[in-house]
């Protein structure tokens, strides 16, 4: 029988792989009216490998040769002016290629936008200089090997993201730019903002670009007054405002066992200043967006009953920190997770060049803040070029007192479309487990597919029913699809005509045998 301390590590372990893995990683629950996931941060995918060597991926991993796809890869792909050759690993459709343009994150007035800019006015330069223009695209090293990732680890699958070719990819999260920015930065902080991609299921909060943001702060053993980081940091955690939020915080600094020191690289008077500096500065920020958040909400309805905010801190755990943790806020009656931190592994830091560094570093995700910010109820909206949308933003980023909720323009009728399929008798998935690879059809592959060819006209994709033959093994699959238009009502004329497109793909591509 595992212990109770093993036991509570194993189980914060799971919680971090479900709150980061494949199938919830880029989620923005609508309104944040539940727990959602703190997917937002960092690698959004769980590793607690130490930091290996650059190597390129397995010679031993299958190749995703395109069984699902009848036409070979572009000769060359260009993203930000930049020219790529693409192999059999490509899989980015035209639609998610076309976003790599948008950067509607540094888009003046544009929701995304203006949430980054609110957080950002917490970290002021000099002390934090902002990054908001790396390029999109990134070497198989920076995604996942500078950070630990496994070889086999299941973010680097063919059906988790996008790839350019075998060693080129867009990035899956903004951590892909860390270990550079810790080499080369100037300042004692950081804040990184940019788009990231990773092939998901369809509904109201999932796309496959969202955007994120990720800061840390570090102090240098070696240029702080006798080498003394714990001293330093309260000198900086002194400058720091203060707030009269109720803050609930019954845990230790650190425990040895569910929330470890790094007792090989840390004393503990070291975790307990940085994580003081830590907690307060995110606090301040987390004020900061929830005050905004309810004058809006208070500007827009004369009724509006106000509430004293809480926040409470969470032990929590992360492969890329220790101790960690996770803020809650108490918002329209419920506990929200809003971000994920800790304490900075030394040896992401010694990977980066920077071993007499010591700090802390957080991740958020900037779809589902702006969500609850402006009260935003499906993320397709932050796609939009309708003016009807963008009009009801104009001029908060001059001046932020401006901001107010979103109001819906219109709400038009669902129309829902049942697709049963045969998976192919050769295929593992529809049976034939003696030829399975890791690379055959995934939920995500029907997902992309379905985007691909209706756009954003699918709200949603759901699986409704499966069946296995009892005979034969094979694999019936039954999707149902929420065609609405976030501008206009479709007809029934043109949602049969683009589910009838839906079907040819998925039969086209997948080989599938529709029932």
């Amino acid at each position: 029988m595992l212990s109770p301390s093993i036991a509570r590590r194993q189980a914060l372990a799971a919680k971090a792989l479900r709150l980061t893995g494949s199938r919830t990683r880029s989620r923005v629950h609508v309104f944040l009216t539940t727990r959602p996931a703190t997917q937002c941060w960092r690698a959004s995918y769980s590793s607690a490998s130490p930091i290996p060597t650059p190597s390129p991926a397995p010679k031993t991993q299958p190749s995703p040769v395109s069984q699902k796809r009848k036409t070979p890869p572009p000769k060359t792909v260009t993203v930000n002016g930049k020219t790529y050759t693409p192999d059999e690993w490509y899989n980015v459709p035209e639609n998610v290629l076309a976003a790599t343009n948008r950067k509607v994150y540094l888009q003046e007035d544009h929701p995304i936008s203006i949430t980054r800019q609110i957080l950002e006015s917490k970290f002021a330069a000099p002390e934090y200089l902002p990054y908001n223009n790396f390029d999109p695209v990134v070497s198989t090293y920076e995604n996942f090997d500078s950070l630990g990732f496994p070889a086999d680890h299941p973010g680097r699958a063919h059906s988790e993201s996008f790839y350019i070719n075998r060693e080129t990819l867009l990035r899956t999260h903004t951590s892909a730019h860390e270990s550079a920015v810790f080499r080369t930065s100037t300042s004692d902080g950081y804040l990184i903002s940019a788009d990231v991609y990773r092939r998901d299921e369809i509904d109201r909060s999932h796309y496959p670009v969202f955007h994120q943001m990720e800061g840390a702060r570090t102090w240098d053993r070696s240029k702080v007054p006798n080498g003394d980081i714990a001293a330093a940091v309260y000198v900086d955690l002194a400058r720091l405002p203060k707030h009269d939020i109720k803050v609930e915080d019954p845990h230790p600094p650190f425990d040895a066992e569910r929330n470890p020191l790094q007792i090989a690289h840390h004393t503990a008077a070291e975790a307990e200043a940085i994580t003081a500096h830590l907690k307060r500065s995110l606090e301040l920020m987390v004020v900061e967006i929830f005050s905004r958040a309810k004058a809006a909400a208070a500007k827009q309805d004369p009724n509006y009953v106000d509430e004293p905010l809480q926040m409470r801190w969470v032990e929590a755990y992360f492969p890329f920190t220790s101790p960690s943790w996770e803020l809650e806020v108490y918002y329209a009656g419920d506990w929200l997770e809003v971000l994920g931190c800790g304490v900075s592994k030394q040896e992401i830091l010694a990977e980066a060049g920077v071993p007499s560094k010591l700090g802390w570093a957080f991740g958020i995700g900037l779809d589902r803040i702006a969500m609850l910010l402006f009260k935003i109820p499906d993320i397709r909206l932050f796609w939009s070029q309708d003016e009807r949308f963008l009009c009801q933003f104009a001029g908060v980023s001059g001046n932020l007192d401006k901001l107010k909720p979103f109001v819906p323009f219109s709400k038009h009728p669902p129309c829902y479309r049942d697709v049963s399929f045969w998976l192919r008798s050769t295929s593992p998935a529809g049976g034939n487990t003696v030829t399975a690879t890791t690379h055959d059809v995934h939920n995500n592959d029907i997902m992309e597919i379905i985007r691909d060819v209706a756009g954003d006209i699918v709200e949603d994709a759901k699986l409704v029913d499966e069946f296995t033959h009892p005979k034969t093994g094979r694999r019936s699959m039954c999707y149902r699809i929420n065609y609405r238009s976030l501008e206009r009502t479709l007809t029934n004329e043109e949602t049969s005509e683009l589910h009838a497109r839906v079907i040819g793909a998925l039969t086209d591509r997948l080989g599938v045998e529709i029932r």
